[in-house]
């Protein structure tokens, strides 16, 4: 994953604002520990270290598009990544392998399927588009049990998506979480069109642009409007979250990341955002 500049752990003075904020438990211990044990297995938490540089992107990549993947064991609580830049710097070296045309296809397996059937630790969430040209799994090379992805039109937040986050980050202890955006973002694009002409959008495709019209970016036009709306979506949608009294717990004490990403189509590479 290519840096537009070094991820932090939260939005900026966003996240300094809310991480001095009061840790809110939520609901009772005791019934965390239940709901947990009975759908998720148990997870360990990330290590605390706070997210450094990305590493560079320079890594020598083995193999080939015709070589078979060798099979690869289901991971274990104990062997995921286990802070944000452990999972930043696995999920960078899986979009370099798809990219590249050397995709391994991890954990895909009948033995990684059972596993799976009992316990799940995925060491990522990824808060992506609904567009079926950018699929988080196949973007960052990464198999069954290792990502939980929640999309939505324009990455938009409601309270499932919310809540769908904040299950991975406070019930299946996930140390990082990164909301995708995407070149020609469709959501943004009708956003972009429906705060020019002032029309009115059919059905509920209305309350998806209702929620990125304020990122709009009216100091550029056309084409480059939209790609900056679609950045400024991204940044206001991860504010949002580590803004999240949980969440935002979680980012102070260093045992979650909260990033902002761009995945470009025509090259395939993801970008953080600063």
């Amino acid at each position: 994953m290519n840096s537009d500049a070094t991820p932090d752990t939260g939005d900026g003075a966003a996240a300094t604002a809310t991480a001095d904020g009061p840790i809110s438990h939520g609901k009772p211990r005791a019934r965390r520990n239940v709901l947990r044990a009975a759908l998720a297995g148990t997870a360990v938490l990330g290590g605390g270290i706070a997210v450094g540089a990305l590493p560079a992107d320079a890594e020598t990549v083995s193999g080939s598009t015709s070589a078979t993947p060798s099979p690869s064991p289901s991971p274990s609580a104990t062997e995921r990544p286990g802070t944000p830049e452990e999972a930043l710097t696995e999920l960078s070296k899986g979009n370099r392998r798809w990219r590249t045309l050397h995709e391994q296809h991890p954990h895909e397996g009948a033995a990684v399927r059972q596993d799976l059937t009992t316990s799940q630790h995925p060491f990522a969430l990824i808060l992506g588009c609904i567009d079926s040209r950018v699929p988080p799994e196949l973007v960052f090379d990464q198999g069954l049990g290792d990502l939980m992805t929640v999309r939505s039109a324009g990455e938009v937040l409601d309270e499932a998506v919310l809540g769908s986050v904040a299950y991975g980050v406070l019930e299946l202890d996930i140390p990082l979480v990164v909301v995708l955006g995407h070149q020609s973002c469709g959501a943004v694009k009708a956003a972009v069109s429906a705060d020019e002409t002032g029309e009115e959008l059919p059905a509920h495709i209305q309350y998806i642009a209702d929620a990125i019209i304020p990122t709009i970016d009216h100091s550029v036009e056309g084409d480059a409007r939209i790609a900056a709306t679609i950045d400024a979506n991204v940044r206001l949608v991860r504010s949002k979250l580590a803004a999240e009294p949980d969440l935002a717990a979680k980012v102070k004490a260093g045992e979650v990341a909260i990033v902002g990403a761009r995945y470009d189509l025509t090259t395939q590479r993801v970008h953080l955002l600063k």
